[in-house]
């Protein structure tokens, strides 16, 4: 059941990035230019993820279990560190510069872009040379 939810969701998640039209890296780049011709359309996106985050972050608190098992994830890590600090320079510059976050990206590739199919090798190939270079159990 929670591989079935998990596909449902991812593919609901697809479906409105591709309505959004945020598989294109023109609108995310036209939200990142402020003092060129700003296009809105991200922050309405964002908006129309956060409102229903938090009624759902409302009723789960509420409840003892989430309704398809398994445990509620125990409190976020408030510690900034040069990895985190790191790892959020390295997403935003790659999102500033070609307009592609991961999900985005992984959704575009179904539309056939080449731009995605880049994005999504040069992210791979990011992931495995620090997986390589860093293990995860290790903290700079």
């Amino acid at each position: 059941m929670r591989a079935l939810t998990a596909l449902i969701s991812g593919a609901l998640f697809g479906l409105g990035l591709i309505l959004s039209d945020m598989v294109n890296p023109a609108r995310v780049l036209g939200f990142l230019d402020v003092a060129g011709v700003w296009d809105p359309t991200l922050a309405f996106v964002m908006a129309g993820a956060v409102i229903p985050m938090v009624i759902a972050w409302r009723i789960a608190a509420t409840r003892q279990a989430p309704i398809g098992g398994g445990n509620f994830p125990g409190p976020a890590d408030t510690q900034i560190d040069t990895r985190l600090l790191g790892g959020a320079t390295l997403f935003g510059a790659g999102w500033g510069l070609v307009g592609f976050c991961p999900g985005p990206a992984l959704t575009a590739l179904g539309t056939g872009s080449f731009a995605a199919l880049i994005f999504t090798m040069a992210m791979l190939a990011g992931m495995l040379g620090y997986g390589m270079i860093l293990p995860a159990s290790k903290t700079i």
